[in-house]
């Protein structure tokens, strides 16, 4: 690949990070903010946002150190472009499960205030777990947003949670 050749792919693969990104932030930015008129945001597509982000960060610093194939093969696909910050969001949104549900704690992962169901959990339980779970403060917001930026940043961090979680459970069963 010649010089010019790399430098058409890098900003054919930018452009398309771009629109792409941009695209999926207006989705679920929407869809986060559209319960604004209730006086609330719905904090899971937050952390996707955040995700989506951090897999854009990612993969720009990443570009002009990748070799000739990789960046032929991006600057010719749009479904590759997509996945990159596609993973960066679900990969955020998975992170936040196992902080929710106690997989990970400590007190670099921030604490939530959840609703308890009164009596069997049901839809109405599962709307409040969407629309009414919160960081408990200032501080646990901005360790989700660090958290699920870092979830999309990091293409390794939650499969490694994931891989460590999944052998801990295996070397000792419950």
């Amino acid at each position: 690949m010649t010089k010019d050749d790399k430098i058409e792919a890098l900003q054919i693969i930018s452009k398309r990070l771009v629109y792409t990104t941009a695209i999926m932030m207006l989705v679920a930015g929407g869809v986060s903010l559209g319960g604004i008129f209730q006086d609330r945001i719905m904090i899971s597509w937050l952390v996707i946002s955040c995700g989506i982000i951090g897999g854009f960060v990612s993969i720009q610093q990443r570009l002009k150190r990748m070799e000739d194939n990789e960046l032929k093969l991006l600057s010719q696909s749009w479904p590759q472009i997509l996945v990159i910050p596609l993973f960066g969001g679900v990969f955020a949104m998975v992170l936040y499960i196992m902080v929710l549900s106690g997989i990970v704690d400590g007190d670099l992962f921030p604490n939530f205030y959840i609703q308890k169901p009164e009596g069997i959990p049901d839809n109405e339980f599962l709307e409040s777990l969407l629309w009414k779970t919160y960081p408990m403060t200032g501080e646990d917001f901005g360790k989700l947003l660090f958290w699920s930026f870092a979830a999309g940043f990091s293409e390794r961090l939650v499969p490694s949670l994931i891989n460590s979680k999944v052998n801990t459970t295996e070397e000792n069963p419950p």
